[in-house]
């Protein structure tokens, strides 16, 4: 395995790892906050450090007429639909039981990055995706395997799913002419002009009336530093170098990365099924990793033919 191939491993597992604990500090947030709040002030905290990293890195790039619409679909599905469904169905069920439905982004992936982009995927892969989705199911179902939610919880969920495949899609468009500090620094601001109205007409007047809560708004700031800004940089390294497929395949640990963290941080039981998931998981991961080695002169990721 190549070092640069190695390495998109390791930010693809980044990216996951704090997304992850993205569902535990939403929970935090939550004794304060209501969702459009701790979503709009996170992307502006996200906003203003991407762009002071990247003017003083020299790094920030300016779209072009056309590009700038692909960023402003991008924003449209994430931040902006994703964290809506995600923040409002956080309030109905659990960060676990949200996590898992996240979870399903790698197995609805590949049929999005197959009809785009013709990537193709081994009966290895396929495999290794189904055995991901049994872990994150041990890791999430009781011991008689009972699954009880909130219908409009689990749809909202469903909606950010959507709005996650959506996202990588079009973010293939411009991953190979921008760098990830330009790409996250226009997408956390059109997030920001997008969230700000509704923030006005939903949030505005709960917002003044609460009284400043610490342990709230360090959960914000967590949420803006790592998961709106270092997991996004590391997802797009990722996806430039292994693609949208086996890039997703990374997003089937944020079930057990919430599971264990859970357990530390909400003091949450972790029992010897939700281990077994996290094993199970962790076997699947490395299965639908799995390919045929290809020559050196072919590219894990084409996307120059893509307007």
């Amino acid at each position: 395995m190549k070092n640069k191939e190695l390495l998109a491993y390791f930010t693809a597992l980044g990216a996951a790892f704090f997304w992850g604990f993205s569902f535990v500090w939403f929970k935090i947030a939550f004794l304060a906050y209501k969702p459009v709040t701790i979503v709009l002030f996170r992307l502006i905290i996200s906003a203003g450090l991407i762009w002071l990293i990247a003017w003083l890195l020299k790094r920030l790039q300016k779209p072009t007429k056309k590009d700038l619409r692909l960023f402003v679909l991008m924003a449209f599905f994430e931040p902006f639909l994703y964290f809506l469904g995600e923040s409002y169905g956080l309030t109905y069920i659990s960060s676990t039981e949200a996590s898992v439905i996240v979870g399903t982004i790698p197995l609805l992936s590949p049929i999005a990055a197959w009809y785009f982009f013709r990537e193709k995927v081994t009966w290895k892969n396929a495999v290794g995706f189904l055995f991901s989705f049994l872990g994150v199911a041990l890791v999430v179902l009781d011991e008689s395997f009972g699954f009880n939610a909130s219908p409009l919880g689990i749809g909202l969920e469903f909606v950010a799913v959507f709005a996650a495949i959506s996202y990588s899609i079009v973010l293939r468009h411009v991953v190979m002419r921008y760098n990830s500090l330009t790409i996250i620094a226009y997408q956390n601001l059109i997030g920001v002009v997008l969230f700000l109205p509704v923030w006005l007409v939903v949030d505005l007047k709960d917002f003044v009336l609460t009284p400043f809560h610490p342990q709230a708004f360090r959960a914000i700031i967590l949420l803006a530093v790592f998961a709106s800004t270092l997991a996004f940089v590391f997802f797009t390294q990722s996806i430039r170098k292994i693609g949208v497929n086996r890039s997703n395949t990374f997003v089937n640990l944020i079930p057990v990365f919430v599971a264990v963290l859970s357990f530390f941080v909400l003091k949450e039981e972790l029992g010897f099924q939700k281990i077994l998931g996290i094993l199970v998981v962790i076997a699947g991961l490395f299965l639908a990793q799995a390919r045929k080695r290809k020559s050196s002169r072919q590219k894990v990721v084409e996307v120059h033919t893509i307007s």
